[in-house]
């Protein structure tokens, strides 16, 4: 058995791509081993057989012969690994002549030799293919391969048991990387955070604080702290729960020489007795009756959903529900049920669309202004072989969900995610939360779990599938304020129609970033297809970055201040960009305000996109006029779309980016000022990763609020259904290149008068001062 040598432990060189996998990549995905299999090259290819004396020391003490010991050097993902003369990824032991024999006449024992085999390259391309296809081979598998290839079926099973253990070692060499990157950026900010108490001032304001106080840690240092005792707590929690071995080492290695052994074909959850408590039959009973559960919600209709004649929405019918699935325990009187469901088109072929689900890079990425963080805790079951693989396949998951506002709280949840083909052109996928995993985790997490929800697949023509979600959850009663009330109480912040609103907007954005035939009158200022494609990655960069900055996620740490007027309440945060080149480097402040409006979401979409009117309420271009340098569409509404605009400034120029952003629930504006060189070569099609922008904007939400028409009437002006907006204003400045700098009282000031500027600007324009 190898060895795993963790001293070396070089980061791996990752190299950070925007999600934009093409059709024909898309399909090669479902092959791959999801557990790593790309993360190194296949094993040593030598193909030589030697045989290796045991020392005489060993012989000499009438014990056993000791084992060689090799050594594994394993390089970064993106390289060759490089492994020494002995690797047991091609240098297998054969111990049917292992056994020590007593001579009849002297009892000593006698020495033996052990011999190693060296697999041809042709043997360990075989093993790999089946390896990406199945790691854990059955014993009827493993007799097929070595009667393929020629080869002992114990040498089969050595090899891929080492197999498993390299890539283990890569995966958590990975993990260990990203964990001292993460220590790095904190001791960083603490060095930082030190040089700011030895002269104490408040985060926010810039004031001095008063010398007759005993001085206090910053708000800044002290919400660092918790949140990274925090975080090293569930680290930590989640390595021991993983898998209780060293770090480096695999469960497989205790039992990796043993013959007669069959542990090695079990799963990484077979190696403890259940994932937080659990076991894996109880996880499969639960995920099979979650997933009937669904396929009956999503598919049912009266009495169990009843459609509401005022807002055209599905309500479902409680009553119904409890007699069609009686609850397995007693709902405390704290919890509230929200119960949602929406059916819609989308623009994405059936593999690659639950590829997406699957893949919570992809997944994550699919929904970037809902899911602020997620992440695979666990593989619970990795699914069937062959072209189907995601068939059966079952992942625990965390996900943070958060609307695009600092005023309403996330929402953390683990839960179960389950994929089943369930014919030949339909798969469903079953997200659900299960007992006592949150507690074990963080009681906190209790506030919100999933009960069963997800979304039927059905493959339609024209690459197109039919999508029908349901989402349903049991969240724990909590203040929300007042501008949210009704959104939130009601379902929609988090329910079933902004999924699929948001998920047709991105397979749409997709479509348009891959297509080639855009008509001419879709991309003006534009003249390849690439300049085009570079431009759409920028914009994208820069959205979800402002996405980012915008919702309540531990991310961001939100201190109020008073605004100019007195109407809005201002929050404000800081950061310091240290290595990111996406962004300016220095000290970034950010201040974010949310309003209502007594105008329709449509109607102040129109006004903040449009170039024309930009000069009404941007303060920053005085008033200039605004030329449209490039236009480009992502998407049939023509709201969907990325520009590019010169503003005309007494002394020079300016360029900027703008990305607008509309679905059937929530719309944006995204604008950043963009360097002039470095946007033209962009133009021509070249990189746009060195470009550094810092995005502000809006993000707009219906109240909720929505009514019957007072009056049947054909003219637009005269219908009063729509009720009115909520609208966020979110502005970010670079107050110093210097990351060591600290706030200052005329910074907050700066961009507190700039965000209550606009707001008053936009409030006179559309002639709606009442709002607040």
């Amino acid at each position: 058995m190898g060895v795993v040598d963790m001293s070396n432990n070089h980061p791996p060189s990752h190299e950070t791509k925007d999600f934009f996998p093409s059709p024909a990549l898309s399909l090669s995905l479902a092959g791959i081993f999801r557990d790593g299999g790309g993360a190194g090259s296949s094993a040593g290819n030598m193909e030589t057989t030697e045989e290796v004396d045991e020392g005489s020391a060993a012989a000499s003490r009438g014990g056993r012969p000791r084992e060689e010991t090799s050594t594994v050097e394993i390089s970064s993902e993106n390289s060759e690994p490089m492994r020494s003369r002995g690797s047991d990824d091609d240098l297998e032991h054969d111990d049917t002549c292992n056994e020590e024999e007593e001579d009849p006449n002297n009892n000593s024992k006698k020495k033996k030799r052990k011999k190693y085999h060296r697999h041809t390259v042709q043997q360990i391309r075989e093993m790999e293919a089946l390896f990406k296809e199945s790691p854990h081979p059955d014993e009827k598998q493993r007799q097929q391969l070595s009667k393929q290839l020629g080869l002992h079926p114990r040498q089969v099973k050595f090899w891929f048991q080492n197999r498993r253990t390299q890539i283990k070692a890569i995966q958590e060499r990975h993990e260990n990387s990203l964990l001292k990157a993460e220590i790095e950026k904190l001791r960083e900010e603490n060095k930082g955070l030190r040089g700011t108490s030895k002269n104490p001032s408040c985060p926010n304001c810039g004031f001095a604080s008063s010398s007759n106080h005993t001085p206090t840690l910053p708000a800044e240092e002290q919400q660092l702290r918790i949140e990274n005792a925090r975080l090293r707590a569930e680290v930590e929690m989640l390595r021991g729960a993983l898998g209780k071995y060293p770090l480096g080492t695999s469960p497989n290695s205790s039992s990796s020489c043993s013959g007669g052994n069959d542990e090695e074909n079990k799963s990484a959850l077979d190696f403890y007795t259940g994932i937080f408590g659990l076991e894996k039959p109880r996880i499969m009973r639960i995920v099979n009756q979650a997933i009937e559960q669904l396929t009956k919600m999503a598919t049912s209709g009266e009495p169990l959903w009843i459609r509401s004649f005022e807002t055209g929405r599905e309500i479902l019918n409680y009553d119904e529900y409890m007699k069609e699935f009686p609850p397995r325990d007693i709902k405390s009187k704290r919890m509230c049920i929200e119960a949602s469901r929406d059916t819609g088109i989308v623009f994405m072929e059936l593999p690659r669309l639950v590829q997406t689900f699957m893949d919570v890079n992809q997944w994550r990425e699919m929904f970037p202004s809902m899911i602020s963080k997620a992440a695979t805790v666990d593989v619970i079951c990795n699914g069937t072989e062959g072209a189907n693989s995601w068939d059966g396949a079952v992942q625990l998951m965390f996900a943070e969900v958060q609307m695009l506002t600092p005023v309403v709280g996330t929402r953390e949840v683990y839960f179960v995610r389950y994929c089943k083909q369930m014919s030949v052109a339909q798969w469903g996928i079953v997200d659900v939360s299960v007992d006592k995993v949150e507690g074990s985790i963080d009681a906190s997490l209790l506030k919100c779990r999933k009960l069963p929800s997800g979304c039927i697949l059905q493959e339609q023509s024209n690459a197109h599938c039919k999508v029908t979600w349901v989402e349903h959850l049991e969240c724990q009663k909590s203040i929300v304020d007042s501008l949210y009330r009704v959104t939130v109480n009601s379902g929609q912040a988090f329910g079933a129609r902004r999924w699929m609103a948001t998920l047709q907007q991105q397979c749409e954005r997709l479509l348009f970033f891959m297509a080639t035939n855009i008509p001419t009158k879709d991309t003006t200022g534009v003249a390849t297809l690439a300049g085009r494609k570079s431009i759409l990655t920028l914009a994208q960069r820069m959205t979800w970055g402002f996405y980012r900055i915008l919702g309540a996620s531990s991310y961001n740490t939100w201190n109020k201040i008073p605004s100019k007027t007195g109407q809005e309440d201002i929050r404000v945060t800081s950061r310091r960009n240290l290595t990111d080149p996406g962004e300016p480097q220095g000290l970034i402040l950010c201040a974010v305000s949310s309003i209502w409006l007594p105008v329709s979401r449509d109607v102040l979409f129109d006004f903040l996109k449009d170039e024309n009117h930009r000069h009404e309420w941007d303060v920053m271009s005085n008033g200039g006029p605004v030329q449209s340098v490039a236009n480009l569409a992502k998407g049939q509404d023509k709201g969907n779309a990325v520009s590019i605009q010169a503003v005309k400034l007494r002394e020079n120029n300016m360029w900027i980016l703008q990305d607008t952003c509309t679905n059937a629930y929530e719309s944006a504006v995204v604008y950043a000022p963009v360097d002039i060189a470095g946007m033209q070569s962009v133009i021509t099609g070249c990189d746009s990763s060195n470009i550094a922008v810092l995005p502000s904007g809006f993000s707009i939400l219906p109240d909720g609020l929505e009514s019957t028409p007072f009056v049947i009437t054909s003219r637009p002006e005269d219908r009063s259904s729509e009720g009115g907006s909520l609208l966020t204003v979110a502005f970010q400045i670079l107050t110093s290149n210097s990351t060591t700098a600290k706030l200052s009282k005329e910074s907050v000031e700066s961009i507190n008068n700039l965000l209550s500027c606009t707001l008053h600007k936009i409030k006179t324009r559309l002639q709606c001062d009442n709002g607040y």
